[in-house]
């Protein structure tokens, strides 16, 4: 383990010369700042409040050219405080229900993994992440033409944005979908094995299966697959790693044999509420602009969300006699992930559909497919975001708003959400397991000794208590 801080030591100072050499002035897709104002005078001014940034100008001896791109303000604020709400879906949104899940002993090493995750996250997606999911038009992975953010500056545009603030807010989607993993092997993975399994995960399934499905690779240029905001690249190809995690760890000590019941209900319900809040960031904010689409995105979310809140809560009085705060939280959780990939394309009534399919299959699979199979997927991140995941994805394939009159209809365009959805399952499957497998080799096994177990990780791992009672 003291040889691995060195290597990423020299790591790290491999990207610092293209870093410090790092010429902003260099052209890109997107014309800067200059341009726009020599343009400025030559062309008709472009409506600040315009949603789009690029559109068709009238035709001129039978030819038509396209206005440059320009940044729209309304946009540009909007996305900012989009990005600020996917990020506290992370840090405080997540951290809170994680470590409210957790045995008091395990609180701060839960904390400590999803604010470890976040730091990590952010420099792997600058570094190198970025380019190689947003930039190049591989089927499987993009290139290194942004590494380090070479060519990206005040002045780059993405859309109707500035590019600084479109990598940001894909920088949260790349913090959250790791962290959402570790609540699957909580409670027993070394901190050290954590950091190293995420890193090659982050590598090899986050970023290629995010090029296939938002970067016009495989999925979306083969099978035309939708996913607005996430359903395959965020919940699928999550919750199929953390159950390929936790069956490879193992069994906590002493799981179904003594209570392990979570430590904190109140911070449970605190840290579903701001991911609630927090969902209006992830699944709005991806339309990209301030528009009606994204209004829709928004009321689409709030009903699916309440709706699975609400057949949770009846599912678990009705079978179980009483309705608890943590089933109503996570049959919240449940919604929000089944409405992500359909945000963009479905309505109210949509919405209802598949916040209801959503909380009745992921309370069965989170009680007793679980029990039934044995494995401990200890804060249930296959049960509620791998399975919610492919509820979701499989339902956009129905849902729809026609375009042209508004209308919801049920059509049958299943085909490619069911392969978009089968490419995930086995890519992240195998990445994880080979990922897991490599960690454990570097680290000396990745499961924790059954004295460090039984202790705690919180004094294990970072010698510190989360109480002082």
């Amino acid at each position: 383990m003291k040889k691995l801080f060195p290597i990423l030591t020299i790591l790290l100072a491999l990207f610092a010369g293209p870093l410090i050499g790092q010429d902003v002035e260099q052209p890109t897709d997107a014309p800067n700042a200059e341009e726009n104002a020599k343009t400025a005078d030559e062309e008709p001014p472009v409506d600040s409040e315009s949603t789009y940034a690029t559109e068709t100008e009238g035709e001129e001896d039978g030819e038509s050219e396209e206005a440059p791109a320009v940044i729209d303000s309304g946009d540009t604020a909007w996305m900012i405080v989009a990005t600020a709400l996917v990020l506290m879906m992370t840090i405080p949104g997540l951290s809170l229900f994680y470590c409210g899940l957790a045995r008091r002993k395990n609180v701060l090493s839960v904390l400590v993994q999803c604010f470890a995750c976040t730091a990590l996250m952010t420099l792997l997606w600058t570094i190198y992440g970025y380019s190689l999911a947003a930039s190049g038009d591989g089927q499987f992975f993009g290139d290194f033409a942004k590494v380090c953010l070479q060519g990206v500056g005040v002045d780059t545009v993405s859309g109707t944005i500035p590019e600084s603030v479109y990598f940001t807010f894909q920088m949260t989607f790349a913090i959250i979908t790791p962290a959402l993993i570790v609540g699957a092997f909580a409670e027993r993975m070394k901190f050290s094995a954590v950091l190293i399994f995420l890193t090659l995960w982050f590598t090899f399934s986050y970023l290629p299966v995010w090029h296939m499905v938002w970067g016009g690779g495989y999925l979306a240029e083969k099978w035309h697959a939708i996913d607005f905001a996430g359903g395959t690249v965020v919940h699928i190809n999550a919750g199929i790693a953390g159950l390929v995690a936790c069956i490879v760890l193992g069994k906590r000590e002493g799981y179904l044999k003594s209570p392990m019941p979570p430590h904190n209900v109140p911070f449970v319900l605190i840290g579903a509420a701001l991911l609630w809040v927090g969902w209006f960031g992830f699944n709005a904010g991806s339309e990209l602009a301030a528009d009606g689409v994204a209004g829709m995105a928004q009321l689409v979310t709030q009903v699916a969300t309440a709706t699975a809140a609400f057949f949770w809560m009846m599912a678990e009085w009705i079978l179980r006699g009483k309705p608890t705060a943590v089933g109503i939280a996570t049959g919240a959780v449940a919604g929000l992930v089944a409405i992500t990939p359909a945000s963009g394309t479905v309505g109210p009534m949509g919405a209802i559909a598949i916040g209801a399919a959503a909380a009745l299959v992921c309370y069965w699979t989170a009680t007793s497919l679980k029990h039934a199979l044995g494995y401990d997927d200890s804060f249930d991140v296959f049960g509620v975001h791998g399975v919610g995941g492919i509820v979701g994805a499989l339902l956009t394939g129905l849902f729809f708003i026609k375009a042209d009159t508004g209308a919801e209809y049920i059509e049958n365009n299943l085909k490619g959400q069911i392969v978009s959805v089968i490419v995930t399952i086995i890519w992240s499957g195998v990445v994880s397991y080979i990922a897991l497998k490599i960690a454990d080799v570097f680290c000396g096994g990745i499961r924790s000794t059954e004295d460090e177990e039984i202790q705690g990780l919180d004094v294990a791992d970072h010698g510190e208590e989360g109480y002082q009672l």
